[in-house]
């Protein structure tokens, strides 16, 4: 007699849901389409493969950059004390602004009639690199690399509340319900990573973005395309591990038995995120080993932990930058770094003295680090980096115990890295308080079209139909920044 066999209630849902199925699908659409899903021949013809929506994907036209890594200021950071100089302002420090400057302007925590005093910069400003750029002395490591990087003094936004300006931002709409950025990536290009997500969010500082997931998130795009949001240190995923008395073998006969009762249930109702449900599961799968290795940095060399500045397995920002280096090595499309708080009015925890020295301090040495390792490793030239946040600050004070500034959406500066960038340029000009551009506005949507650009996406080809029309990134809006391509 054959030895006995224990009982295993996940490989019989499997082997009933495989015989059940295939005798009443027989030969016809749906048995064809769940035959090859299921990786079975279908009677009468060859396998077929299995779709996968986050396969690499062909752009447009030829690419600049492969892949991006979005260093996210959240809180707004103050460019008229990084990298907007402004001598006439200082020297107009405390005298009321020009009230024609801000006829009919809104703010977010201050009206028109009172706390519209000037607020000259304290920070001691220099030229540096080839490019003449100017940087504060907050940004030692950043001044650096300014002939590498593309400065854009001319950014200009819509909102000027920190969530829906981070939507905006990070979607191009302040509404909920549209597609991130990353999203839009991946959706449009896919991912060469086999065993991590092709979109990985990551965080420090003392707390998330406001607005939280949805500035990451897929809107009406199926959910294959949101990012993932990874831990600094420990597991990166919680529970990614299997629990106790689960052997990998009755993990893949469990994940077997849901993924053909998933697929039955696709057949069905047609329901395409039922497909995202089944891939999910099989990329949780695989990043049981994938993801320990991507954050164990002990194969890393100490002059590379030096250069971001690393302090053993502490969490950190500048962790988090060499990361996102790993994972775009590893074939991630699309890494998202946030980090708070840069929300500078004055008062406690948000003063200009004090906290946003902090904050300055707390990713300079990392953010150039990644310029730096990626430029030795030959990544930089096809990796954009994005650095900034929803929106600038004014150049006047607010009336607070301690020195702040308040929201500002007309003018502020992000910088750019490789992938097809300017190295070493300062584009865009503002008046000289700081307060409007003057020369190469840069709106939000204008951003959004050049970053696809680069990637080989048409902006206005890149879209997708929901409640009857198509949607697109930039919306009706968005013109190529010329002068920001090499």
């Amino acid at each position: 007699m054959p030895p006995s066999v224990p009982f295993d209630p996940a490989q019989h849902i499997t082997n009933v849901t495989r015989r059940h199925f295939f005798s009443r699908c027989a030969v016809g659409l749906g048995g064809i389409a769940l035959a090859s899903l299921l990786g079975e021949q279908p009677l009468g013809g060859a396998p077929a493969p299995a779709a996968e929506p986050l396969a690499p994907k062909t752009p447009h036209f030829g690419p600049r950059a492969k892949r991006v890594i979005y260093l996210f200021m959240a809180g707004g950071p103050s460019q008229l004390d990084l990298f907007d100089y402004k001598p006439r302002l200082q020297a107009l420090n405390g005298q009321p602004v020009p009230a024609s400057l801000i006829a009919g302007k809104r703010f977010a925590f201050m009206g028109t009639s009172h706390g519209t005093n000037l607020l000259g910069s304290k920070r001691t400003f220099a030229r540096h690199g080839r490019s003449g750029a100017w940087v504060s002395d907050l940004f030692p490591h950043t001044a650096r690399i300014v002939d590498d990087i593309t400065l854009v003094q001319s950014c200009a936004a819509d909102l000027f509340n920190h969530a829906p300006a981070k939507l905006f931002m990070n979607t191009g709409s302040g509404q909920f319900g549209r597609p991130s950025l990353g999203a839009w990536v991946t959706y449009g290009l896919g991912s060469e990573a086999d065993n991590l997500p092709g979109f990985v969010v990551l965080q420090s500082g003392p707390r998330g973005p406001r607005g939280g997931a949805v500035n990451w998130g897929t809107g009406f795009l199926p959910t294959t395309f949101q990012g993932v949001p990874f831990r600094g240190q420990g597991d990166p995923i919680l529970n990614l591990a299997n629990p106790a008395g689960i052997s990998a073998t009755r993990q893949r006969l469990t994940l077997d038995a849901l993924r053909d009762l998933n697929l039955q249930h696709a057949v069905a109702t047609g329901d395409a995120e039922i497909h995202t449900r089944i891939a999910a599961y099989e990329m949780a799968s695989r990043m049981q080993s994938s993801a320990p290795e991507l954050v164990d940095l002990r194969g890393e060399s100490a002059a590379t932990l030096g250069l971001y500045g690393i302090e053993a397995d502490k969490p950190s920002f500048a962790r988090n930058c060499l990361l996102a280096r790993r994972l775009i090595e590893r074939g991630t499309r699309f890494v998202q770094l946030y980090h708070t708080n840069w929300d500078s009015h004055g008062g406690p925890g948000e003063n200009l003295e004090t906290d946003f020295v902090a904050r300055c301090h707390e990713v300079d040495q990392g953010q150039a680090a990644l310029v730096t390792d990626l430029k030795q490793r030959g990544l930089l030239k096809d990796t954009l980096v994005i650095w900034g946040g929803e929106f600038g600050r004014t150049p006047m004070g607010e009336n607070r115990d301690t020195t702040g500034r308040n929201h500002h959406i007309d003018a502020f500066t992000m910088w750019f890295a490789g992938g097809g960038t300017k190295a070493g340029a300062v584009i865009g000009e503002t008046d000289e308080l700081g307060f409007s551009p003057v020369a190469d506005r840069a709106h939000v949507h204008d951003l959004h079209a050049t970053i696809l650009h680069l990637l080989g996406l048409d902006h206005k080809k890149l879209t997708f139909r929901f409640q009857g029309r198509d949607f697109r990134l930039t919306d009706v809006h968005g013109n190529l920044l010329h002068s920001l391509l090499a």
